[in-house]
């Protein structure tokens, strides 16, 4: 089966860090885009970084120099440090795989992605 399976996500102070892992399984990892997402409640779901099948990475602006996104295509894993984390980061973050379309900033947009995992719990406070 496909699937995406989040780790790593708690409860942490202002200005501490966490590191989410996403594991997959049941599709070639190293051939996808893979997305991170976050949604507080009563938001939409955001984009928050990627790392495309070639290695290159995009992030959000408001996550920049404090979030690092990267990937082991070995153990077809998918991470994402965060650091110096704020009550604004509060959400439930989501990995995503897919191959978002060329135009700008097509990476944010959650229809391009097909694949989703559950989701893990992010809360600062």
């Amino acid at each position: 089966d496909v699937q995406l399976v989040e780790s790593g996500g708690g409860l942490v102070q202002p200005g501490g860090s966490l590191r989410l892992s996403c594991a997959a399984s049941g599709f070639t990892f190293s051939s996808y885009d893979m997305g991170w997402f976050r949604q507080a409640p009563g938001k939409e779901r955001e984009g928050v970084a990627i790392i495309d099948s070639d290695g290159r990475l995009s992030y959000a602006e408001f996550v920049k120099d404090r979030f690092t996104i990267s990937k082991d295509n070995a153990n077809n894993t998918l991470y994402l440090q965060m650091n110096s984390l704020q009550p604004e980061d509060t959400a439930m973050y989501y990995c995503a795989a897919g191959n978002p379309s060329l135009y700008p900033d097509s990476w944010k947009v959650p229809r391009e992605y097909d694949v989703w995992g559950q989701g893990t719990q992010v809360t600062v406070s």
